[in-house]
């Protein structure tokens, strides 16, 4: 089991948050992206650099990710095929994505990409704030404690 990221557009202080909780529980972790990613020094933390294109670290992802394994996306297609091959995905807003609630999510993806395509200006999210950095850490801590490897005794 690992983690993945799409680090092309996640934000450092995410970034941060994640090498700080492989370390802590020992869990390898990949960033993906088609630019150098900075990493810390670690034999669990990772990057992969893909040839520019689109959906190219995407289409990596997917193809390493094993059922299990966690993806850091905001990407919600990367999300839906995460999830239909036995992973799990978790937003860097803290928001886990889940089979329940993957189409609701990709419906109003596919509707606000039809706004912008008429002309319409639909704004985007807001910045990254302090709340939604301690949604993440406490999302990923959650599903950390569900699912990473227990040391026992």
């Amino acid at each position: 089991m690992q983690i993945w990221v799409d680090a092309d557009a996640c934000p450092k202080v995410i970034k941060d948050i994640l090498f700080r909780a492989a370390e802590r529980v020992g869990l390898p972790l990949t960033l993906v992206a088609n630019q150098p990613i900075p990493t810390p020094p670690s034999r669990l933390i990772r990057s992969i650099r893909v040839a520019p294109g689109f959906d190219v670290a995407d289409n990596e992802i997917v193809r390493l990710l094993a059922p299990g394994d966690l993806v850091i996306t905001a990407d919600i297609p990367l999300a839906a095929e995460v999830i239909a091959k036995g992973g799990h995905a978790l937003n860097p807003r803290g928001e886990r994505y889940t089979p329940d609630n993957i189409r609701e999510r990709l419906t109003m993806r596919d509707f606000m990409d039809t706004l912008r395509g008429s002309g319409i200006d639909t704004g985007g999210p807001p910045p990254l704030g302090p709340r939604d950095r301690q949604a993440f850490a406490n999302a990923l801590d959650s599903w950390l404690a569900k699912h990473a490897p227990q040391e026992g005794p």
